[in-house]
């Protein structure tokens, strides 16, 4: 069972700052890169169809702490671990790494909590556990890889 996903991506410049910095606000955009690959390589989407009435996973929390900068073109490595299970939550620890140009180092560490949600007949939303499916193919990381480098 997976308890890890990569995928790179390019810097785009929409994703840079004045300073030619990626901004802080698209490392989150970043999250959702990762976790949603993470989700279809499981044969699923973040929006699950066929549900009635429909689920999905809202972000409940999002947090990430940067080390070095990234710039336009850099070649960046997405990397989520599965931290925590729930029957209705995952967190995820999403870890990026600049590949290219070298050389290769982290330069910031992410967390994002997602809840599984189903809308009501009244429209709001509650939480509901992860449709088992998907549930039965998650697992969370083993400890040593959760542990992050000083």
């Amino acid at each position: 069972m997976p308890h890890d996903f990569k995928a790179t991506r390019r810097v785009e410049f929409s994703d840079t700052d004045m300073a030619g910095i990626v901004h802080f606000s698209a490392f989150f955009r970043y999250f959702e890169t990762v976790e949603h690959a993470f989700i279809r390589s499981l044969g699923f989407s973040v929006i699950l169809p066929g549900m009635e009435p429909p689920m999905g996973f809202p972000r409940v929390h999002a947090s990430c702490d940067y080390r070095r900068p990234l710039r336009f073109e850099d070649l960046v490595e997405l990397h989520l671990l599965v931290a925590e299970k729930t029957r209705r939550k995952l967190t995820y620890q999403i870890r990026f790494r600049r590949l290219e140009p070298g050389p290769v180092e982290e330069v910031a560490v992410g967390k994002l909590v997602v809840v599984c949600v189903q809308k009501t007949p009244e429209g709001g939303m509650r939480s509901v556990d992860i449709p088992e499916a998907l549930a039965s193919q998650i697992e969370v990381a083993p400890p040593n890889l959760l542990a992050l480098p000083e």
